[in-house]
């Protein structure tokens, strides 16, 4: 005799309770186009590009997703960021700072002709690179905190593979409409209509990628004179290529491979699972409270079986733009761009039920509700239900909470100390640079009335936007006189004119009275550059040949 079954589960011949395994739907995953006996909302026909039961060869052809709009706050979130993110970028080159006369007045400019990098007030010079060292050092420390506390939330908010993607699918969402339409169009055969379509998206995604790589040449020139040349034809070859290939991979990247790029040419997924712990916040389906799964849960509760919360609807699915189901768990592929809390939480509130069924929360916590919720081993839906639709007290909800730790606080401080650090030392710099160097052939002179001449090279450095008059002089020398030809009057200092943002070289030459110097071969001294209308002053320790044998 055939044991009998409900929704193709066999029933307990005790009356027990009917679970389906962990993770599976009541139609053990397959198609379906039926819709929920609860009203106000669809049954989505989408299948996921992995499950857990059948994963896809890594090599496999890629399968288009087709991602649904989704509604929320998260998805809110989304659009702020990518405003912001875009309206830096595209705006940023045509910012101004006045920096006088002597500098350029573009506010954000890399300036490979001149060596310079320019920010708002900030000028950075080559030898001060390590600027720039400091902060790629604090965007990876920041990286790893962020990672760390919320798990990828720089890919699923901030990194430019996302932000153009959704810049891509807002554009293809308005001219071929939502994921129904699109599959439906992908589906229906040649037309006027469908070329159109066709042709007006890809001509949009060509634009927005022109528009990236020209945007992207405008830091590194005046943004108003290079756009000029580039229009009229008088730009330098190197502006074309880089528009050109930065149009090309915006193109490829953001509108044909996307969710790829992610799964199979970034590293950031093989290295994140190293940056989380117990308490990473990660979004993840709340199976204790979501399990047994049933499209059928009304008829299910007259029959006083008890099912979980999850309605098997696969909302999640179909607004995941990596295509993934994330009932089946942490994943690679995941982005942490929390649209399916979105759409899921979009789901209970028609259906009456709380919300937080798909939620950020922390290993920690999923572990203390599943040992409530399972203390057999299977998930009984009567220890987590309090019977009015709602969710016993005694279940725990991750918060902010949860996130701040030993872990989180010694990645914020090395943060902190790194920024504070460039901060103070930013803000305490000098704007003047001296280098000396000695000549070497001869090394000394001894002139006709007994004293010793040495000859150097002197290098002096304005890094300010406007010229400056320096006055160099010696210490540490005693008797030392400074002259810059054998005609000129040996002097105690000197003054140059340095131009604005300039480095002056000077041949100058240092003699003294041997016999005020000691009896040593070199005498050690410095020279000093002082600014005459301003306090600044630099010094550089120097050397002195005194002619005398070891």
């Amino acid at each position: 005799m055939s044991t009998p079954t409900l929704f193709g589960y066999p029933i307990p011949s005790d009356g027990g309770k009917i679970r389906p395994p962990l993770g599976m739907a009541a139609n053990d995953g397959k198609k379906t186009m039926s819709v929920l006996e609860e009203p106000g909302h669809e049954q989505f026909d989408v299948e996921p590009i992995n499950k857990r039961e059948r994963q896809q060869p890594l090599y496999a052809a890629r399968k288009k997703i087709h991602p649904k709009r989704a509604e929320g706050t998260f998805r809110r979130l989304k659009w702020i960021v990518m405003a912001i993110t875009l309206g830096i970028y595209y705006t940023a080159p045509w910012l101004r700072w006045d920096r006088g006369e002597f500098a350029p007045n573009q506010a954000i400019l890399i300036d490979l002709f001149h060596r310079r990098f320019y920010f708002f007030f900030i000028e950075i010079w080559p030898q001060e690179f390590y600027y720039v060292a400091g902060l790629l050092v604090m965007a990876g420390v920041g990286l790893f905190l962020i990672t760390s506390s919320v798990g990828r939330a720089w890919c699923g908010y901030t990194c430019p593979q996302t932000v153009w993607v959704d810049l891509f699918l807002v554009v293809e969402r308005a001219i071929e409409g939502d994921r129904n339409a699109r599959i439906k169009l992908d589906d229906a055969s040649w037309s006027i209509s469908k070329i159109t379509k066709r042709v007006i998206k890809h001509a949009i995604w060509l634009a927005i990628a022109v528009a990236t790589g020209g945007a992207w040449i405008l830091y590194f020139a005046d943004a108003p004179t290079l756009i000029q040349q580039v229009v009229t034809g008088q730009a330098a070859g190197i502006a074309y290529m880089t528009i050109g290939v930065l149009t090309l991979t915006t193109y490829v990247l953001g509108g044909h491979m996307r969710e790829q790029v992610c799964t199979y040419m970034c590293p950031w997924p093989r290295i994140q699972a190293a940056m989380l712990d117990e308490n990473s916040l990660t979004v993840t389906y709340n199976d204790w409270r979501g399990e047994p799964r049933s499209r059928h849960a009304k008829r299910m509760a007259a029959q006083g079986i008890p099912v979980g919360d999850c309605v098997d609807c696969n909302a999640c699915v179909a607004v995941c733009p990596m295509g993934i189901d994330i009932r089946d768990g942490q994943q690679l592929e995941c982005i942490t761009c929390a649209l399916c809390i979105d759409a899921c939480d979009g789901v209970m509130g028609k259906l009456g039920k709380n919300k937080g069924l798909i939620s950020y929360a922390t290993l920690a916590d999923y572990n203390a509700n599943m040992a409530m919720a399972a203390p057999a081993g299977e998930i009984d839906p009567t220890l987590v239900h309090d019977g009015k639709g709602g969710i016993l007290p005694n279940f725990r909800h991750t918060t902010w909470r949860s996130i701040v730790r030993f872990r989180t606080g010694i990645y914020f401080a090395v943060w902190a100390l790194i920024g504070l650090t460039m901060l103070y030392s930013l803000m305490n710099r000098t704007r003047l640079d001296l280098n000396v160097l000695h000549d070497r052939n001869p090394v000394f002179v001894q002139l006709s009335d007994g004293s010793i001449r040495n000859g150097y090279t002197l290098k002096i450095l304005n890094m300010m936007p406007e010229p400056r008059r320096i006055r160099i002089s010696l210490k540490g020398l005693p008797g030392g006189l400074m002259l810059l030809s054998a005609k000129d009057e040996p002097t105690e200092s000197l003054v140059f004119d340095v131009d604005a943002d300039k480095l002056k070289d000077i041949k100058l030459f240092v003699k003294a009275d041997p016999q005020k110097l000691g009896h040593h071969r070199t005498r050690e001294f410095e020279f000093i550059a002082q600014d005459i209308e301003g306090a600044e002053h630099v010094h550089y320790d120097a050397k002195f040949e005194t002619g005398r044998e070891r």
